[in-house]
């Protein structure tokens, strides 16, 4: 029997005080609930464990070890400091308002932001905003913590000002950080909003005092949420202080004086004043060998980026946004033990990106001075990497509403992972981390002159989540439809190339064969999911594409489009271009390429808008965080996940809630989201390691450029094929011939997703049970004749086609095909399944052919690897610690 748990996981109002939580248990939900708030902790776990573990530990326990770093300092905690705060807000709250001992300005406006209903026109704050505007609040006008000028205060006040300037001189001592903790989908531009109302009358009306100012510096990880935060701009149309409501009639004119710029860290590194050749620069070169000096200074960068803010008046004020992003590279230590090549290459990117933007804001408070820096995230910690200990809370932390707080209150969805399948012989859910089981068959990274890779040739793994994922979207988007919801459910895959992004996006969308040597053009394959295809059932591409192929790293830099992608995408570019054209009657060169895509990518789940009728997002990387569609539904994790930062970052883009009414008890209606591929845990509390003395490595790798003459090219060959008579095929089957369908070679069949709170979901591809038998012998016999067939470069051999499909439906309708598990006969055409289906029909067809007098015997020709063709000794690179080996 169900718990009241699973009935109806929503506790509190997202309006109110949250006075109820589920009582935890090992980290796992009880049916009791608690009459009180749940406190911050260092681990919070929100969704539930697999049932099933043997063998390794759960990701949740990251090991970490740092040498250089004390183990007390690996277990720093800070939330006993956040708890405190919390408890004396909670206090201050509470106390009339003549007692509160803040400005006249800020009674007013935390009267205006307690006292919103849905009678005002605008959106009433959340509990959540308003707690962490009054933690600033608090910790500025009340205790003096954060306010110009140093205050005495009692003891237990001074130790929490001691802690924080304790942990910014050790991590940014040019600075004073604090950082709010907010779940995703919390709502942290509303936040931001109430901070720089809060500053700028209280600036306005009393311009002696060094606590406020009316100047602002908000920096974000990218475009996306650059231009997306314009309506924290006072005279933007849809501005938050208005249409929102947040800052009473009588201060908006008041409100119209904030100078607020916005910008993506980027833009803080210096650039070339001037354009000048290389081979122009070579000749303007010296006797001393230096070249003219054409480098922006750090006053020339800061006057393009924050030309408003230059003026001689008070120092602005930085909010950064998504702020886990922007810290100090620890000195000490890299923390990149155990990372392979491209998790390397990330943690290299991160900590640049990092280094970048710290650096900005330390540019811009030596030359004008910074009132403060806060952070706003919801995942504050320090990255792999970093030289901190990995998933280490940013100590500066003041705030935390918790991703289960969160769900208490509803206002987001709710993650649902897999914790059961029908594959006894795995230790985990295979769905949940996919990567484990797949990652050595998919593609490497860059396509620029790799031979054409074969979308149909995904692992079988990986098409039986797609389908099993997919046929819950089915229902989704028919619920959706008779609902009479405008906009579709979304379906996001995460890759972690554009090799594998590329394949994936061809393989549910569709895509077009080359022309062959004949001058013949095949038709198109018209999408494996159908809801997902860019081709019509005529073969022609639709009007508007239903599934996108998005970089999300180039298209947040802001530099132009690489080759590669943008030759990918060319045909959805040009579709978007005109329908863009159409609707708003502006020229199609109007907007660049990166434009329009981001413009595509920000407008899903819209209605009216360019990428309003978008159902499915294959993306590189991961979505950019500040994408705020609500439509989210589904997310398929297509690469490594090796921390649980990365995993909550990327379930995070499904979180936002389709719908905030609230029921008849004033609360809101849980939501989920279902997710495969992403081992998300967040039990992420740190297990420290003992530091090791590292064995001695030697490196073993190609010398270029001197040795390239040497180098070995070599094919990879994955198997062999018999090429036989023509004139004459038949059959001789036999117990060999049967192929019996299992969990275990398909993929499980059946994937049980739960949340750690709410209602649960069985996943199956049920949808393939519509796949008839003579569907599925005509493409098993054009995938024997393309595979046994065909000589290379050349088309199959078409005249063999009804007698192999004859065969071929004689090897079904014979019932050498065996389902078990809940398995469904059209997943044998699933590439892998495929190839061991033809296999057995060839090796069928060849003992037909030696029992033949009349013919000749087979020759026998190598099959090459679709994904990686060709190996080389140009790209061995590796490091081992063997002791027998020879340098």
């Amino acid at each position: 029997m169900r718990v009241a748990f699973y009935e109806q996981p929503v506790l509190n109002s997202p309006y109110e005080y949250p006075a109820r939580h589920w009582k935890l248990q090992d980290g796992v939900p009880t049916d009791h609930i608690e009459p009180s708030r749940r406190i911050a902790e260092y681990a919070t776990p929100v969704v539930p464990r697999p049932r099933r573990q043997r063998g390794k530990p759960a990701q949740g326990a990251m090991v970490l070890g740092v040498e250089g770093i004390s183990t007390a300092q690996q277990e720093y905690d800070p939330t006993p400091i956040i708890n405190e705060i919390r408890r004396r807000v909670d206090v201050w709250r509470n106390l009339a308002p003549s007692q509160w001992g803040v400005s006249p300005v800020t009674q007013r406006l935390l009267q205006h932001w307690r006292g919103l209903t849905h009678e005002h026109q605008g959106v009433r704050p959340f509990f959540c905003q308003v707690e962490a505007v009054e933690t600033v609040i608090w910790l500025t006008e009340v205790t003096g913590t954060l306010g110009g000028g140093r205050r005495a205060l009692p003891r237990d006040l001074d130790g929490i000002r001691r802690h924080l300037e304790g942990a910014n001189e050790e991590a940014n001592p040019e600075l004073l950080r604090i950082a709010l903790k907010l779940a995703t989908g919390a709502g942290k531009t509303t936040v931001m909003a109430m901070l720089i109302a809060w500053q700028t009358i209280n600036a306005v009306r009393s311009p002696g005092s060094n606590s406020f100012t009316d100047g602002f510096l908000i920096v974000t990880p990218g475009i996306t949420i650059r231009d997306r935060l314009r309506v924290l701009l006072p005279n933007d149309p849809e501005n938050y202080y208005e249409h929102r409501d947040l800052v009473p009639q009588e201060m908006l004119r008041e409100m119209r004086q904030a100078r607020v710029v916005i910008t993506n860290y980027h833009a803080f590194k210096l650039r070339e004043r001037e354009s000048i050749a290389k081979g122009t620069r070579d000749l303007l070169r010296g006797r001393n060998g230096e070249g003219p000096d054409t480098l922006e200074t750090s006053g020339q960068m800061l006057r393009r980026v924050m030309p408003g803010l230059m003026t001689p008046k008070t120092p602005p004020l930085v909010l950064n946004d998504e702020g886990h992003h922007c810290y100090r590279e620890r000195l000490g230590g890299t923390n990149e033990d155990g990372l392979t090549g491209e998790e390397r290459d990330e943690a290299k990117r991160n900590n640049e990106a990092a280094r970048l933007w710290i650096s900005g804001i330390e540019t811009v408070k030596r030359e004008i001075g910074v009132r403060g820096v806060i952070d706003l995230s919801a995942t504050p910690f320090f990255l792999r990497g970093s030289g901190y200990a990995e998933g280490t809370l940013f100590p500066w932390t003041v705030n935390d509403f918790s991703l289960m707080d969160a769900i208490e209150c509803g206002i987001v969805k709710v993650p649902r992972v897999p914790v059961a399948d029908n594959l006894a012989s795995a230790t985990d859910p295979v769905y949940r981390n996919l990567w484990e089981h797949i990652g050595k068959r998919m593609p490497r990274k860059g396509r620029r002159n790799a031979a054409p890779l074969d979308p149909l040739s995904l692992p079988a793994e990986l098409q039986s989540a797609l389908d099993a994922l997919y046929s819950h979207y089915e229902k989704v988007y028919e619920q959706w439809q008779e609902a009479n919801i405008p906009t579709p459910p979304v379906f996001i895959i995460v890759c972690n190339n554009t090799s594998a992004s590329k394949l994936v996006y061809d393989y549910i969308s569709g895509f077009e064969y080359p022309t062959r040597d004949d001058g013949q053009t095949p038709a198109p394959f018209l999408g494996r999911l159908r809801l997902f295809s860019n081709y019509g059932d005529d073969g022609k591409r639709l009007a508007s594409p239903r599934t996108l192929l998005i970089d999300s790293e180039q298209l947040e830099s802001g530099d132009a489009l690489d080759k590669d992608f943008r030759e990918m995408e060319a045909d959805a570019i040009e579709q978007f271009r005109r329908e863009r054209a159409q609707r708003t009657g502006q020229a199609t060169d109007a907007i660049s390429d990166a434009d329009l895509l981001r413009e595509v990518m920000n407008t899903i789940g819209k209605q009216g808008r360019l990428g309003e009728q978008v159902r499915c997002v294959v993306s590189v990387s991961m979505l950019t965080e500040g994408w705020d569609a609500n439509t989210v539904t589904h997310i398929l994790g297509i690469r490594a996940f090796g921390t649980q930062l990365l995993c909550e970052q990327v379930v995070g883009r499904a979180l936002r809630r389709q719908s905030y009414d609230l029921n008849e008890g004033g609360l809101l209606d849980a939501e989920y989201a279902d997710v495969l591929g992403i081992p998300f845990d967040f039990t992420a509390q740190p297990v420290v390691a003992p530091v090791k003395r590292p064995a001695e490595a030697v490196r073993v790798h190609a010398v270029s450029p001197e040795r390239d003459a040497l180098e070995i090219r070599f094919p990879r060959v994955v198997g062999y094929r018999r090429d036989l008579p023509e004139e004459r095929l038949g059959a001789r089957f036999n117990r060999d011939s049967v192929l019996e369908l299992t969990p275990e070679l398909v993929g499980p069949s059946v994937t049980r997703n739960e949340g750690i709170v709410g209602e649960g979901v069985t996943l199956t591809p049920e949808y393939l049970q519509a796949t008839r038998n003579q569907t599925i012998s005509y493409h098993l016999a054009q995938h024997l004749l393309d595979r046994h067939f065909r000589d290379p470069g050349e088309p199959p051999r078409q005249h063999l086609f009804l007698q192999l499909r004859a065969i071929t439906r004689r090897w079904l309708d014979e019932g050498y095909l065996r389902c078990l598990g809940n398995t469904y006969p059209a997943q044998a055409l699933y590439r892998e399944i495929a190839n061991r289906v033809v296999e057995r029909i060839h090796a069928a067809i060849a003992d037909a052919a030696r029992h033949d007098p009349e013919t000749a015997p087979p020759v026998i020709k190598a099959v090459i690897d679709p994904y990686n063709p060709a190996g080389s000794t140009r790209h061995v690179n590796f490091t081992t610690s063997k002791r027998l080996r020879w340098q």
